[in-house]
């Protein structure tokens, strides 16, 4: 067997983990949702990246496309606004609410995990185009580069976390104040959520969502213990998240004239976000003796809890899968 082929049966090793780790539960059925708005610019193509404030909603394209930022009606759909800024892009991926008007940009694609620094801009945005000079800061991980999509603002300190795209999912943290002068280094801080392409904060601060191509993930914050594990509505290829003010979760997927769709979190799991489930802080809803999800505690009252765990087939099909790359890798490396 050709060194060629060899190296493709190692590059396919983490395949099967994968799709264990992102098959969906065969019994579970995703989350109601209803169109909100759809992206009307032919210019919005590949919509990776969400937020929305001031009653307007913000979104990016992703690799491929200009330092530029497209600020959205979501009455009508319709582009009321596009802040450009200096530099060029390199792998535009991601947004995060930046406060006072302003989105930060994450240029932290790295699909073959070869950049030294990914970066970070805080960029103006609202109604009307403009040309800024937009501050930007550069990163650098603790352990090597890593391919990225999802950029997070805590609520209240403002500071900046990345969560890596690999099949294990990771948080990094920022340091508190970002230097323009020097790399700034994300550390890492716990695995979330395989292949995530966004997330964002709820409101509460204490509580964030993370999402990949068919699943979210709800965890307490800073704990980041799992309170659930939703299967997401399909789309063309969802790539956008964001949490309004109120707490509702929208989504948005590349593509043009791309559907931005609002989601219905099942009553526990708005509980918890809520923190109002028995009247306990909302991080209480994770404690090691909790129970089944609709399970009721003592008093009657739905007690949310971490995710039900997928059924034993994801994990079989990928040892199974795994196991027959293992074997034609094995049987390449024997002597001829």
């Amino acid at each position: 067997m050709s060194r060629v082929v060899e190296k493709v049966l190692l590059a396919l090793l983490p395949v099967p983990f994968g799709v264990a780790l992102l098959a969906p539960g065969a019994a579970r059925e995703p989350v109601d949702s209803e169109v909100v708005f759809a992206f009307a610019d032919p210019e919005v193509v590949e919509s990776s990246g969400l937020v929305l404030q001031d009653g307007l909603a913000v979104t990016v394209n992703d690799s491929g496309d200009s330092n530029r930022v497209f600020t959205i009606d979501p009455a009508t759909g319709e582009t009321v606004g596009v802040t450009r800024w200096q530099g060029e892009a390199t792998d535009i991926e991601a947004l995060a609410p930046a406060g006072d008007g302003h989105v930060w940009v994450g240029d932290i694609g790295d699909n073959l995990a070869a950049r030294r620094t990914v970066t970070v801009t805080k960029v103006p945005v609202g109604r009307g185009d403009r040309e800024v000079r937009a501050p930007s800061y550069r990163l650098a991980y603790d352990g090597g580069p890593r391919d990225a999509e999802t950029l997070l603002t805590e609520p209240g300190t403002g500071r900046i976390y990345v969560v890596s795209k690999g099949v294990f999912g990771r948080v990094y943290a920022a340091p508190e104040e970002l230097s323009e002068d020097r790399v700034n280094e994300l550390e890492p801080v716990d695995e979330v959520l395989g292949i995530a392409t966004d997330g964002a904060f709820f409101p509460d601060g204490r509580h964030v969502i993370i999402r990949n191509y068919t699943q979210a993930a709800v965890y307490t914050w800073p704990a980041l213990d799992r309170v659930a594990l939703l299967d997401l509505p399909s789309q063309q290829q969802g790539e956008g998240l964001a949490v309004t003010a109120d707490g509702e979760v929208l989504l948005s997927s590349e593509g043009q004239a791309a559907e931005v769709l609002r989601v219905e979190l099942p009553a526990d799991v708005r509980a918890a976000v809520d923190g109002s489930a028995t009247g306990a802080p909302a991080d209480a809803a994770t404690d090691g003796d909790s129970r089944a999800d609709g399970e009721d505690g003592e008093d009657g009252e739905s007690v949310p809890v971490r995710a039900d765990e997928r059924g034993w087939w994801p994990w079989a099909l990928g040892g199974v899968v795994g196991a027959v790359i293992v074997v034609a890798l094995l049987r390449s490396l024997r002597p001829r």
